[in-house]
Formats: C-alpha cells, structure tokens, sequence
C-alpha cells in the first residue's frame, strides 16, 4: 500500500546520529514513500550518518555546515539537478557556543547571540528561500523549536530568544509563501535526550520536570516527532499552515 508521500522528494538537514529528532523524522518521511536528500556538518559526523543514509536508501547525501553559503548553494544545486523539485524540507539545527548558552541571557556575547541566530534561526530562512523556486508546485518547509521560545525554561538561556525568533519567521513566511502553496510549520517536541540537547545546563533535571508534569507522564520520542512531521508534509495538512506543533504528550498546556 502506498504511503501518504509516496513519489515525494525531501530534503533532510541535522542529521548527526540515530538518536536526532531529523533520523526519527527522516524513518518516518521514507516509511510512507519519499524519496530522500540528506546532509552531513563535517567528516566527523559522517562517519555516525553514512551507516543511517544507508538505511535510509538517500538520494543525495552532501556536506552542509551552514556557516559556509557555498555549501548551501551546492546542496540546493544538487537537488535542482538530481529531482528539478522539492516537496518538502526539514530544518532540525540549532547551535550557541556552550559558554554563552550556559550562561546567562543578560550576559551573551554579541559574537555569541550572532552565531546562534545565525545557525538556529536565519538558516532556515535562508533554506526557505533557496527551496521556494523548487517548489513551484506548492510544497512544506519545517522546522524544529521548543516550548523555551514561549516560556522562560530554567536552563535553555540563550536558545529561548533565538528560538522564539525562529517561531516568529515561521509565521510571516507562511503568511508570505501561502499564495504559491507552501506551508511552513515549525515542530515543538518536549525534551528529548539528543546531541544537541547535551550542552544545555541540567538538562536530565529539564526532562524529569517535564516528564513528569506532561499529562501522559512521559517523554516524547523521535519516532512521535516523525510521524507528526510526515503527516505535516502530507497532503492531509492541507489546510495548515503557520502553526507551532506541539509534540510533549500535553506538557505545553500545563507547562
């Protein structure tokens, strides 16, 4: 039976180990049909991510460290070459350097906040755009934030402003690219125990509370977070757009 993206072409960015929320949505985007495109930061993570695009039987699989535009230009050629579309994107980096993210808001480098808006949030954009003649046709563009960019949470710091900046552009480019049919969502998982999680300060204290305030009393997995991400790149979301998933079994409504 064909899956609800069979025929698709999608474009996975943040991959770094089975353990990311990217690989859980990426099983789920190639369980129900599409055809994938992946990327790698650097050598180091490709020797954890080439066994997973492997399993994943990717398309395209290319570096991108976007701190390097040549990078991003190559990645979204690659695909104008090889498909001559996208349908959909799935943008799951975020990055602060580790003495400004554990520190405090009041107290950020400007080096520090540049660098973390840039990686975490105008990336994103930058993949948008760069997405948007591909999608001629309409398509989806995702990205992934947490309930830090709503409330201030005891140790996400930095990352709260850079991610309610990333919320915020989610709404105006859905408002901006509705009339050519693309949606744009940015995904809320709860916390989740990911590479990108292990810089922030007393993290395992943060899915504790959460785990066990959520009404379901329990954590999120990556394999939730896929198969809401799926659907969200489904024509079944059609009439969607602009919205802040949540995906914490509850915990932003008592949160």
């Amino acid at each position: 039976m064909a899956g609800i993206l069979n025929g698709m072409k999608g474009l996975v960015v943040g991959i770094a180990n089975a353990q990311s929320i990217a690989y859980g949505c990426a099983e789920a985007f190639r369980k129900e049909g599409a055809d994938l495109a992946l990327t790698y930061l650097n050598e180091k993570t490709r020797t954890y991510t080439e066994p997973l695009r492997d399993a994943l039987g990717a398309e395209l699989y290319l570096p991108c460290d976007v701190r390097e535009p040549d990078q991003e230009a190559a990645l979204f050629e690659a695909i104008r070459q090889k498909w001559g579309r996208l349908d959909f994107l799935l943008h799951s980096i975020a990055f602060a350097p580790r003495e400004d993210l554990q520190g405090r808001v009041t107290d950020c480098s400007k080096e520090g906040f540049d660098m973390a808006m840039n990686v975490s949030c105008h990336s994103f954009i930058r993949m948008v755009r760069a997405a948007e003649p591909l999608m001629a046709e309409g398509g989806v563009a995702m990205t992934v934030s947490y309930y830090g960019a709503e409330k201030a949470v005891d140790g996400y710091n930095l990352m709260g402003p850079v991610k309610a900046a990333l919320e915020a552009s989610v709404r105006y480019m859905a408002v901006e690219l509705g009339p050519k049919n693309i949606r744009v969502y940015a995904l809320s998982p709860g916390p989740l125990k990911t590479r990108a999680a292990s810089g922030i300060d007393r993290f395992d204290e943060l899915m504790e509370r959460a785990a066990a305030r959520a009404p379901r009393h329990a954590l999120v997995t990556t394999e939730q977070v896929g198969s809401v991400a799926a659907f969200l790149a489904s024509k079944g979301a059609d009439g969607m757009t602009g919205e802040i998933i949540h995906v914490d079994n509850g915990f932003n409504v008592v949160g």
